[in-house]
């Protein structure tokens, strides 16, 4: 009997790290009616996985939805998938290997190092501005404004229409849960539409005026005469949006529950700071990763720890699951912030590894640290209650007092 992995229910979402592990020891593969979709738990097979060509994020590339067996999109659903379907995250072939260049051309080590002091200076202020009211929610005072202020900063977006970013984020990602209610499609839809506007007007003023952000950088990028279409320059910013954002926020709050939940460690991580924050950092994005599951769809059949999946069916990949097998780490439901041998998959990998993983890092490290330096006495009000979305996985609120 398959274990009870329901993603639609409150008391999984909240815990599920028991159903991974019934999975991982009884059903590692094995098809999920519910969802469609066949659950991978392990973490060998899941690493595989995200590198094997055999599997893509999209179809479309190789298949016709008929050739695939599948159905078309709903076409009120057209400007989502126009968005999300021309950005790295769900691209593939020669179209993902270009656009990749051309952004990491722009998207530079260097550039997000350069971000440092503005990092710090924003989670600085964000800290300040919690001690001054005493506490309050970590996750509407630091862990939200930060990412968004960091990518606002970097695409040029003004100060006074920073607000607008969060919702529409958080409306399109609504659409990456498994089947979203027609009310959750809408609202994914009116952002995407609305999104996309404010970025190409965005586009066309540093067409005319170019300056120091990434918009400028993404029209200059080219490479033997190839640049960004208008689409793509949208996509991906876009995305730089959703999928940065929202993993920042929610390792941040997700981050700070675990170690409430685990003086010692916290503890152990405030006595030195400077030493263990790096590894901390790691093992909190192992520890309860912000995003729970991603998908893959299989081009050809397949063999996956002794089972045939067959072409046309959707692979749910258990990023969860997998960074706490116990076969690949010691210990795995313990919260161990010096943990040196961690091989996690909170960033993926393969040829869809987050390109902007250098970039959450650092805003996590200067997030962490500005909080543990300033406010050593951080101290849980009460127990938190998690949002209902499963894949991207977050609590509503933390709240803290200083």
């Amino acid at each position: 009997m398959t274990p009870r992995f329901d993603p639609w229910s409150a008391e999984f979402v909240a815990h599920p790290y028991e159903v991974y592990a019934q999975l991982r020891a009884d059903a590692p593969v094995v098809f999920h009616q519910a969802t469609g979709s066949w659950l991978v738990s392990r973490h060998a097979d899941v690493s595989a996985l995200l590198r094997d060509r055999r599997l893509g994020r999209v179809y479309t590339h190789r298949f016709s939805h008929q050739e695939f067996g599948r159905s078309a999109p709903d076409p009120a659903h057209e400007p989502f998938h126009t968005l999300n379907d021309n950005g790295l995250l769900d691209l593939e072939g020669p179209d993902h290997t270009r656009i990749r260049r051309l952004v990491a051309k722009a998207f530079t080590p260097r550039m997000v190092e350069g971000l440092r002091p503005t990092v710090a200076r924003l989670a600085g202020e964000l800290v300040d501005g919690l001690l001054a009211e005493g506490g309050g929610d970590l996750i509407s005072a630091v862990a939200e404004p930060l990412p968004v202020a960091v990518i606002a900063e970097m695409l040029g977006v003004p100060a006074a229409d920073r607000a607008l970013l969060r919702p529409w984020s958080a409306a399109i990602t609504g659409m990456f849960e498994p089947s979203p209610t027609p009310e959750a499609a809408k609202r994914a839809v009116d952002a995407s539409v609305e999104f996309s506007d404010y970025l190409r007007a965005l586009i066309r003023e540093r067409r005319a005026t170019p300056g120091p952000d990434l918009v400028s950088a993404l029209i200059a990028a080219q490479e033997e005469g190839d640049q960004l279409s208008e689409q793509e320059m949208v996509s991906t910013c876009a995305l730089l949006l959703n999928a940065g954002h929202e993993a920042t926020v929610n390792t941040t709050g997700n981050g700070w529950w675990a170690l409430f939940r685990n003086p010692d460690q916290l503890a152990r991580l405030r006595a030195d700071v400077d030493t263990v924050l790096p590894t901390a950092i790691e093992e909190l994005l192992r520890y309860d990763t912000p995003l729970q599951m991603f998908t893959r769809w299989v081009l050809e059949d397949i063999e996956v720890a002794g089972s045939t999946v067959p072409k046309g069916s959707q692979l749910a990949l258990l990023f969860g699951s997998a960074n706490r097998d116990g076969a690949r780490f010691a210990d795995p439901d313990r919260l161990d912030v010096s943990r040196t041998d961690n091989p996690h998959i909170s960033f993926g990998a393969g040829i869809h590894f987050c390109l902007g993983a250098p970039l959450a890092r650092l805003e996590l490290a200067e997030s962490y640290g500005a909080l543990l330096r300033r406010v050593p006495n951080l101290t849980l009000l009460r127990e938190p209650a998690w949002q209902p979305g499963y894949v991207i996985r977050g609590l509503t609120e933390l709240l803290v007092t200083t």
